[in-house]
């Protein structure tokens, strides 16, 4: 592996790129936030300019927050476009829609480089671990090449298909991802509200058909509270917005999907927009007037 570039170090970029660094790549990074381009160059990256890790990197890697973003890094003033050597490959890991996608990827092969969409799923924890799940789009050499990174950050790759395929995945993994989180928030708000303990319902229901990976995420963290973010209900409220226009674009009807806008529309009106996504729930405890919270040990006699 040759330098890597490494653009947006944010509650997933942070601990992605640290993993790179602390595998032994040789990492150029970039982030608006000075303060922890400083932490990863305390780590063993070096810093630099979106037009120095265009010239000096073979590999470029980005995780920002949406796609307007992306493309103003990339083609922007003082973008990555400006000095980009053919040959490179851009893997552009933030959750946009297929159509942004499709805008680099062709923009880049007419300079002669590869464009891989490349979501993530798996959230900060899997970041931090290096257990994320990478679902990419784009040509096969490009994907090839990227390879040995997806190992360092993640345990799993697929390669869907063309451009725009990996942005399509992650769409598709948010729809279910956040209608379930919203579907648990309504069965444990009826439970709280009917007096029932919610760690007593999840126990009895988690190894049965209602058992998921988002159930045993997200539950435990309800129950105590915790909100703090994981994956972010803003972050969550542009992709599920990224949904709709995309399928609205494919004359795809995606009902319980809009549904689910209306309620991360309405937590952002109350202030919810820095909690993580299992937050969802607070929108069907406010409609019920319960919280959904362990309840008390019994006081041994």
């Amino acid at each position: 592996m040759g330098r890597a570039g490494f653009i947006g170090l944010g509650i997933m970029g942070k601990p992605m790129a640290k993993n790179l660094v602390k595998a032994g790549v040789e990492l150029m990074v970039s982030d608006i936030n000075e303060a922890v381009v400083e932490e990863l160059v305390f780590e063993g990256a070096v810093a630099g300019s979106y037009r120095e890790i265009g010239e000096n990197c073979d590999v470029i890697m980005l995780i920002l927050p949406n796609g307007a973003i992306v493309q103003d890094v990339l083609f922007g003033a003082g973008g990555v476009a400006e000095t980009i050597k053919p040959g490179t490959v851009v893997c552009d890991m933030s959750s946009v829609t297929p159509v942004e996608s499709n805008v680099c990827y062709n923009k880049l092969k007419e300079k002669g480089v590869a464009f891989i969409d490349s979501p993530v799923s798996g959230g900060e924890p899997g970041a931090i671990n290096g257990t994320l799940a990478f679902m990419a789009g784009g040509d096969l050499p490009g994907y090839e090449k990227m390879l040995p990174y997806y190992e360092i950050m993640g345990s799993s790759s697929v390669l869907v298909g063309d451009s725009g395929s990996g942005s399509v995945t992650k769409l598709a993994n948010q729809i279910i991802v956040n209608n379930t989180i919203a579907i648990v928030s309504e069965a444990f708000v009826l439970a709280a509200k009917a007096g029932a303990d919610p760690v007593k319902v999840y126990e009895a229901i988690r190894g049965g058909l209602a058992g998921s990976a988002v159930l045993d995420a997200k539950l435990p963290l309800i129950v105590d509270r915790k909100f703090e973010p994981g994956g972010k209900i803003s972050i969550n409220h542009k992709d599920i917005k990224n949904v709709i226009n995309t399928a609205h674009a494919l004359d795809v009807p995606v009902p319980y999907s809009a549904q689910l806008f209306e309620i991360l529309q309405t937590l952002k009106i109350h202030g919810h927009m820095n909690d993580d996504h299992g937050g969802i729930v607070q929108y069907f405890e406010a409609l019920a007037d319960v919280k959904v919270e362990r309840q008390t040990e019994p006081v041994k006699k």
